[in-house]
């Protein structure tokens, strides 16, 4: 029998994220978010799916705190809904709204669970969208005003905030490949957006330093990948590189090192454009953080393209030179191969690379399709045996000296998964749909975490 101990005071948590699981899209004063209107747009969502209800989390939190307290998480990851608390986007305060997530956090701490808090996790209120949106440089001072608000209201009780989750697939996703919210396919624009969302962090930080919020932690959620050539070949290695610089080094470089990295802004300069940046826009990017949020769920093995690619390749590959790679092996219902030792790869790196800066994964899951069997139970040994063999890599990246405070499953519950619609679950606890009440059932995953949390340690049985 192994035993994988963690750090005394290692945070267990669970995450989500306000539009997969609040439902409630226009009930007590809520403003319309780009995700509202992307998905009733017809074509855009897998089935025609919607977050309309989703988890109908806005009616059950209560209910979702409790199976949280039962499965003894010392920390909840969740997101604000912007156009809740502002709908509008900026100006008149929807006190329903605020009031809501006051009671979710006060819910949450007599469970003695601590918040953490996403302020932004891609519902940007429409709004805001319909004057420009992320391509907006005004943007960046409404996404700072909304910071400060939930501050200043929340600032007292929640120790822990995240100002965005993911700037890559907001940009890139959002605005380059248009399969994410608001759906525009311009690769100059997720360019600029990508700025202007770093922009609007550091902003954000500025705002709660000036605050002087006591107690409290900042920082930001990077998706991030470690990226793996296909061969010992030129061609494929100068990709790889290309790939690192667009997906990972774009964003870390400025948060960690005040520059954007030097190759991947000539690349830009070269293809397409490079943002458009103000005076002092990198000293406010840089401002110093308390953590990084890293979600981690697959690596990138990546080729050189070739003369067959032309047809095929995205807009963001016709840039870096790079496709996919899909090596054999074990994968997930997304489709994202299963490779734990490639965060322990991702950690070792960002402390090489970054310094020593407190770590979070804030996300790291996996979706499998669960079925619930003739005893009422799931038996999801994906899901169980992927988190764990991941746990076991964060642990053998802590003994190596590398600072991971701690651990966030994604997600919960099944949830609404973007433009997958309902067809992707990830969560810890079944939710039924076809159930009125949304049902919420146990997997095996579930009661398996339980335990880990239990004896702060991971253990494999011979």
């Amino acid at each position: 029998m192994g035993q994988y101990e963690f750090p005394r005071g290692f945070l267990w948590g669970v995450a989500t994220a306000a539009y997969q699981i609040e439902g409630a899209p226009a009930e007590d004063g809520k403003g319309e978010s780009i995700w509202d209107r992307f998905t009733h747009t017809p074509g855009n969502i897998l089935n025609g799916d919607t977050g309309d209800v989703a988890c109908d989390h806005y009616h059950r939190y209560r209910d979702d705190v409790h199976i949280m307290r039962d499965l003894g998480v010392t920390a909840y990851r969740f997101s604000i809904s912007w156009p809740r608390v502002l709908p509008a986007g900026k100006g008149q305060v929807n006190r329903k709204g605020l009031d809501f997530y006051s009671r979710l956090v006060d819910l949450l701490l007599e469970a003695d669970i601590k918040p953490a808090i996403t302020l932004y996790h891609w519902d940007l209120p429409q709004a805001l969208q319909d004057k420009g949106g992320w391509i907006n440089r005004a943007t960046t001072d409404y996404f700072a005003e909304y910071a400060s608000i939930m501050f200043n209201e929340l600032g007292d009780r929640v120790p822990m905030w995240i100002t965005h989750n993911e700037p890559w697939a907001t940009a890139y996703a959002g605005h380059a490949l248009g399969v994410h919210a608001p759906g525009l396919k311009d690769l100059s624009s997720a360019i600029q957006v990508s700025h202007h969302l770093l922009l609007s962090h550091g902003k954000a930080v500025q705002a709660f330093r000036d605050l002087g919020i006591k107690g409290g932690k900042i920082g930001i959620t990077l998706n991030l990948h470690p990226v793996y050539p296909a061969s010992s070949d030129e061609s494929d290695i100068i990709a790889a590189r290309r790939v690192d610089g667009t997906s990972n080094r774009w964003f870390l470089d400025p948060i960690f090192k005040g520059t954007y990295p030097e190759d991947i802004w000539v690349l830009f300069d070269e293809k397409v454009a490079p943002p458009k940046t103000g005076d002092g826009d990198l000293e406010l990017i840089g401002s110093p953080v308390d953590f990084l949020g890293v979600n981690y769920y697959f690596r990138n093995v990546i080729r050189a393209l070739g003369p067959g690619d032309e047809g095929t390749a995205s807009p963001v590959d016709r840039i870096t030179g790079g496709a996919l790679v899909r090596p054999e092996g074990k994968y997930t219902e997304m489709g994202w191969e299963v490779y734990p030792e490639g965060i322990y790869d991702l950690l070792s790196r960002i402390r090489r690379d970054y310094g020593d800066v407190p770590l979070y994964i804030t996300e790291n899951g996996a979706a499998y399709e669960d079925r619930v069997n003739e005893a009422g139970k799931i038996e999801d040994d994906g899901r169980l045996d992927y988190i764990k063999a991941h746990l076991i890599q964060v642990h053998r990246a802590i003994e190596d000296g590398v600072n991971v405070a701690g651990y966030f499953v994604w997600s919960l519950m099944d949830n609404f998964e973007w433009a997958y619609g309902y067809s992707k679950r990830f969560g810890l606890i079944y939710v039924d749909y076809r159930s009125p009440d949304r049902d919420r059932i146990w997997k095996k995953s579930a009661f398996w975490y339980r335990d880990v949390i239990k004896n702060n340690a991971v253990t494999i049985k011979d």
